[in-house]
């Protein structure tokens, strides 16, 4: 199994099951998450021959048109890209608001409740994904998944609930091999099992909204319920007794999330972990563009690139991050991530060769596998234990909003300025995070 691929034995006896259980409930939802991600340039022919250019899709297609426009491009390759960009940012964009909601409910009636019902609901949008015969209901689905997957924050909570101060960092790790291993398999059971139609074999299934995505949808309803039935029966309540001292509300304004936090350093992690994750996330988002210009890649070529970078996060965060964090320090891990990155980018930015891509992404990854769970960990440290779920669904919600923009950002400089000066602006914004890491205080002890 791939858990035991995964050392837990440098933990407590009595994390152990629960780091387990994370890491496999966090594994199948991005499985199940990311199977949608190579169908993306499909799913808009599909629904274009079947609708056409009306209704809400209209809307979409001339929104992006309209930001080709902008940016000074416009190609079919272009509409495809951008149209899996709005279902991602639609994706990030609904994380971004509901994240610390989820985490403050988790704070207040139990984590496995609110992982519970999360579970369910992404199942539900899987199953609406299965019947989506039309674009808007399609939408529907992606607006739910959006919706209930923001129960990272609350796994990310448990994770800190059961590790100490000096196993933070390792247990964060965890939370990372889960990413890393789930973006690798999820696009590849995405590809396979489009291969199969249901309405090739039983045309009237066509009726009631079987389309031709449905059987990635099926997988991923399927991974849902083995995920909800995991939770329900190994998953224990982690959440720690609730303190006498009254606790702060969330605000209902989403934009308040960037207000000081009461807890030094929390706030400065979580500026940090923004422009990092905005910049980083965008230079990714552009690297089919650029694997394509320069390198003539195809669908298969990126599937393989996107394989080699999450075996690459897989790998250093199970074998290095976990096991060094902790000697070296989440503060100057973070930095040293961060500068790794900044190599990483020049060299991709400026890649006329395959070799030349491969080490700068490399670099990238290396780099960013060091980064996100180690700021993931500061601002766990620099939090009460009461308020775990509720500051770090704040984290990740801003991860969300920067997996919203940063997209769109990367495009608009990619085709205003050419990818490499896109990617060497990216470059150059990485000492800014890097410097703001440095600055940060020593956590509390609470």
């Amino acid at each position: 199994m791939i858990t035991e691929s995964i050392s837990f034995q440098r933990f407590p006896i009595q994390s152990r099951m629960v780091l387990r259980t994370v890491f496999i409930t966090l594994f199948l939802d991005l499985v199940g998450f990311s199977i949608i991600f190579p169908l993306f340039p499909s799913l808009l022919r599909y629904y274009l021959e079947r609708e056409g250019t009306v209704g809400l899709l209209g809307t979409v297609i001339s929104a992006i048109r309209s930001f080709e426009s902008m940016a000074g491009a416009s190609s079919d390759i272009g509409l495809a890209i951008l149209f899996g960009g709005f279902l991602g940012s639609l994706y990030s964009l609904l994380q971004f608001i509901c994240a610390p909601l989820l985490g403050s409910l988790s704070d207040r009636f139990g984590r496995k409740p609110v992982l519970l019902i999360s579970i369910t609901g992404i199942a539900i949008s899987y199953l609406l994904w299965f019947f989506a015969g039309s674009f808007r209901t399609l939408v529907l689905a992606r607006l739910l998944g959006g919706i209930m997957s923001s129960n990272i924050s609350t796994a990310t909570a448990v994770v800190a609930d059961v590790t100490s101060d000096t196993d933070r960092p390792k247990g964060m790790a965890v939370i990372g091999i889960a990413f890393g291993t789930g973006f690798i398999l999820g696009p590849a059971i995405g590809g396979i099992s489009a291969g199969f139609n249901f309405v090739d074999h039983w045309p009237a299934l066509d009726t009631w909204g079987v389309n031709p995505f449905s059987t990635p949808a099926l997988v991923a309803f399927v991974l849902s319920l083995v995920n909800l039935f995991f939770v329900a029966v190994r998953f224990p309540e982690t959440r720690p007794e609730r303190p006498t001292k009254p606790r702060a509300t969330r605000p209902l304004n989403p934009l308040r999330l960037f207000r000081t936090e009461a807890y030094p350093g929390v706030s400065g992690t979580n500026l940090a972990y923004f422009l990092f994750l905005t910049t980083f996330s965008g230079m990714e988002f552009s690297l089919t563009f650029l694997a394509a210009d320069r390198l003539g890649y195809g669908p298969k070529g990126n599937a393989v690139m996107m394989i080699f970078i999450g075996i690459v996060l897989a790998a250093m965060q199970g074998f290095y991050v976990r096991r060094h964090a902790s000697e070296i320090g989440p503060q100057r891990m973070s930095v040293r991530g961060l500068l790794f990155v900044i190599p990483g980018l020049f060299l991709v930015g400026f890649s006329t060769t395959t070799g030349m891509l491969y080490c700068g992404l490399l670099f990238m990854a290396v780099g960013s596998a060091q980064v996100i769970p180690c700021l993931t960990a500061m601002a766990s440290l620099y939090t009460p234990p009461h308020d775990q779920g509720r500051v770090l669904g704040v984290f990740r919600s801003l991860g969300a909003l920067a997996r919203a923009v940063g997209p769109l950002m990367a495009c608009f400089l990619y085709w205003r300025l050419g990818p490499d000066m896109a990617y060497y602006v990216a470059a150059v914004s990485m000492v800014v995070p890097a410097g703001v890491v440095y600055m940060l205080p020593p956590p509390a002890r609470y």
